[in-house]
C-alpha cells in the first residue's frame, strides 16, 4: 500500500535530522537516560506518536519497570526496552522485554539503542516466545529510498492504527520455510502433483502418501518438517483447509415455504 505523501515526507525529512544526533550520540557513547530522551523524540517526530498522551515513560510491571509504552486510545500496545547507543541488543535483553509484555498481554515489542529498531511479536504460548518481524538500522537507510521508507512506516502511529505491522507478520509467516513446507504436504497440492506427474508419465500409478513421502525424504529439508513451528504451521494449514471446505449453511426458508422453493401443498 502506498504510504500517503505527508507521511512519506515526515519520514524522509525526520530520518534526515535524527541520523547526524544518532551520530553524535553514539560517538559521545552517551548513556540509556539519554539515550530514552532521543528515542522518545524519534518515536514522536519520526514515527508520529504523540509524545504527550501515546508515549509513556517508566510503565510500572509489578514493581519493576519497563523504559517505554505506547498507548493508543488508553490501550497499551506497544512495550519499548531502551538500551544505552553502544549497547549490542542481546538475547537477554529481549527475553526482558517480552516478559515485560506478556504479564501485560501485550503483542507487539520494540528494542532498541536508538540506532538499531527489533520489532517482536509475542507469541503467547507454552511457554511464552517471540518472532523478530523487523529489523532496522536508522543510519542504514535513505529516506529518497522507497523500500527504506516502507520499513519505517510500519513502526509508525498511522499503520498502527490499519495493523500494519499485524499484516506483514501475517505475510512473513505464510511465506516461512515451515509455512511452504507444510503446504506442500497438504491434500490439495499432493493432489496437483500426482495428475502433473501422470501427465509426465502415463500409465504409471502414483499414490499421493508415496508422493509425500519422496518430498519429506527425498526433498524437503528435516528442519523444515520438525519441530513447534513445523507443527504449528501445519495446524494453521489444516484449520484454513477445513474451513474452506466446509458445506455453506442454507438460509433457513421463509415460513410457509418448503426449502425446495416450490408452493405449500394445498389443504
Amino acid at each position: 500500500m502506498p504510504i500517503p505523501s505527508r507521511i512519506a515526507e515526515r519520514l524522509s525529512t525526520q530520518l534526515k535530522r535524527f541520523q547526524p544526533i544518532l551520530a553524535s550520540a553514539r560517538d559521545r557513547d552517551v548513556g540509556e537516560a539519554d539515550t530514552s530522551t532521543i528515542v522518545k523524540d524519534i518515536l514522536s517526530d519520526l514515527f508520529g506518536y504523540d509524545k504527550y498522551s501515546e508515549i509513556t515513560a517508566e510503565f510500572q510491571i509489578k514493581g519493576t519497570y519497563c523504559d517505554l509504552a505506547l498507548k493508543i486510545d488508553g490501550k497499551l500496545v506497544v512495550l519499548i526496552e531502551v538500551k544505552a547507543i553502544g549497547t549490542d541488543l542481546k538475547e537477554p535483553h529481549t527475553k526482558q522485554a517480552v516478559d515485560y509484555a506478556a504479564n501485560q498481554g501485550v503483542e507487539w515489542v520494540f528494542l532498541t539503542n536508538g540506532l538499531v529498531w527489533k520489532v517482536y511479536r509475542v507469541i503467547f504460548a507454552q511457554p511464552i516466545s517471540q518472532e523478530l518481524v523487523v529489523e532496522i538500522n536508522l543510519m542504514d537507510l535513505s529516506g529518497r529510498n522507497e523500500g527504506h521508507l516502507d520499513m519505517l512506516h510500519m513502526l509508525t502511529r498511522e499503520a498502527h492504527s490499519k495493523d500494519a505491522l499485524d499484516d506483514y507478520h501475517a505475510q512473513r509467516q505464510a511465506m516461512s520455510r515451515f509455512f511452504l513446507g507444510a503446504m506442500l504436504m497438504s491434500d490439495p497440492v499432493i493432489d496437483t502433483m500426482r495428475r502433473e506427474l501422470k501427465k509426465v508419465s502415463p500409465g504409471v500409478r502414483f499414490e499421493n502418501e508415496e508422493i509425500r513421502q519422496a518430498l519429506i525424504h527425498e526433498v524437503v529439508k528435516r528442519e523444515v518438517m520438525e519441530g513447534d513451528k513445523a507443527t504449528d504451521a501445519r495446524r494453521k494449514i489444516a484449520r484454513a483447509l477445513a474451513k474452506a471446505a466446509a458445506p455453506k449453511s442454507k438460509p433457513a426458508a421463509p415460513a410457509g415455504q418448503v426449502e425446495n422453493n416450490e408452493p405449500p401443498a394445498e389443504p
